[in-house]
C-alpha cells in the first residue's frame, strides 16, 4: 500500500479552493470572496473565504482548514474507538452556496483527509466527502444533470461506485426528526482508504473536480428566473431544514466544534435569512407541495 502524501493532499485542496472560488465569482458577476486567514492555538489553521450579497449568491463560503491535535475528538473516533487518543491531522475544503433566487438550489460540498498516528504503529488515514443539492423548487432537468455529472466522475473507478455513494448520500443527508431528506442527494463517502492512497486520492480529485460542472449549469439556467414573495418565503422556510440538519447531525460541524475550531468558519454554512413557521403545510397541488411529493424522495434520477 502506498504511503499517504499529506503535502500533496494539502496542495491539491488549496488549489481546489482557488478554482472553485474563481468559477463562482465569475458566475455571480458582482461580488467577490473576502479571505480571512486564521490560526488555531492547538495547532494548524486555515483560510475562510466568504461571498455575500452578490448578483446570484446571497451568502456562500469556501473554506480550507488544516488542524492538528493530540487526541481525536469523539465525532472522528465514534466508529473507530481503537483510534481514540491518537494524534491527528485533519484537512479539507468545505463549501456551501445559498443563492438569493429561490429557483436556484443551495449546494454543499466537502472533501477531507484525516491521518491518525501513534508512536510505534502504522498511521491510519482516510478520505471523506462528496456533494449534495438542496432545491426549493424542483426541475427534473437539474436533478438529472446533477446526478449524471456525479456518475461520470465515479464510473472510471468502478460501475458500482455511483450507486453506492449516491445511496450513502441519501442516507446521510436525512433529517430524522422530520422524516424527510434534506435535498435530492448526490455523493457521500467516508473512511475511504482502499485499494491504496494513490487510487483513493485520484477518486477524491475526480469527484471534487466535478462539483463546478455539476452545479454551475443549474445556476446559469435558473438565476434570472423571476420570483415573487411567495417563492422567497418558501425558500426561507425550507432553509430552516438546512439549519436543523447542520446543527444536529452534520459530522463536519460537530468535528469543528469538538476540536475547538473557529466558530465563524464552522457556522459559515448557515443561511443568512431563515423562517420557521408553526405547523405549516403546503397547499395541495402547489409547486411547494410538489417538492415534497416528487423531489424529496430518494430515487434513481439516472440509469446505471
Amino acid at each position: 500500500m502506498t504511503a499517504p502524501d499529506v503535502d500533496a493532499v494539502k496542495k491539491y485542496l488549496l488549489s481546489l479552493q482557488d478554482s472553485i472560488c474563481n468559477a463562482l465569482e465569475a458566475e455571480d458577476g458582482e461580488a467577490h470572496f473576502k479571505e480571512d486567514n486564521w490560526t488555531r492555538a492547538e495547532g494548524g489553521g486555515g483560510r475562510t473565504r466568504v461571498i455575500q450579497n452578490g448578483g446570484v449568491i446571497e451568502k456562500g463560503g469556501v473554506n480550507f482548514s488544516h488542524v492538528e491535535g493530540i487526541e481525536l475528538p469523539p465525532s472522528a473516533s465514534a466508529t473507530r474507538p481503537e483510534l481514540a487518543g491518537r494524534e491527528f491531522q485533519a484537512m479539507g475544503v468545505s463549501l456551501v452556496m445559498h443563492p438569493e433566487n429561490p429557483f436556484v438550489p443551495t449546494s454543499h460540498a466537502n472533501f477531507r483527509f484525516f491521518i491518525a498516528e501513534k508512536q510505534g504503529e502504522m498511521p491510519v488515514w482516510w478520505f471523506g466527502g462528496g456533494y449534495d443539492l438542496t432545491p426549493y423548487y424542483g426541475f427534473e432537468e437539474d436533478c438529472r444533470h446533477w446526478h449524471s455529472v456525479a456518475k461520470q466522475a465515479c464510473d472510471p473507478f468502478g460501475k458500482d461506485q455511483y450507486r453506492r455513494y449516491s445511496k450513502w448520500c441519501d442516507d446521510y443527508f436525512f433529517i430524522k426528526h422530520r422524516n424527510e431528506p434534506r435535498g435530492i442527494g448526490g455523493l457521500f463517502f467516508d473512511d475511504l482508504n482502499k485499494p491504496d492512497f494513490d487510487q483513493s486520492f485520484k477518486f477524491v480529485q475526480a469527484v471534487a473536480n466535478s462539483y463546478i460542472p455539476a452545479y454551475l449549469p443549474i445556476v446559469s439556467r435558473r438565476k434570472n428566473r423571476v420570483y415573487q414573495k411567495r417563492q422567497r418565503d418558501f425558500q426561507c422556510y425550507r432553509r430552516g431544514r438546512y439549519v436543523e440538519f447542520n446543527l444536529v447531525y452534520d459530522r463536519g460541524t460537530l468535528f469543528g466544534l469538538q476540536t475547538g475550531g473557529r466558530v465563524e468558519s464552522i457556522l459559515m454554512s448557515l443561511p443568512p435569512i431563515v423562517h420557521w413557521q408553526y405547523n405549516w403545510t403546503p397547499e395541495q397541488g402547489s409547486p411547494e407541495a410538489e417538492l415534497y411529493e416528487k423531489y424529496l424522495k430518494p430515487q434513481q434520477w439516472i440509469k446505471d
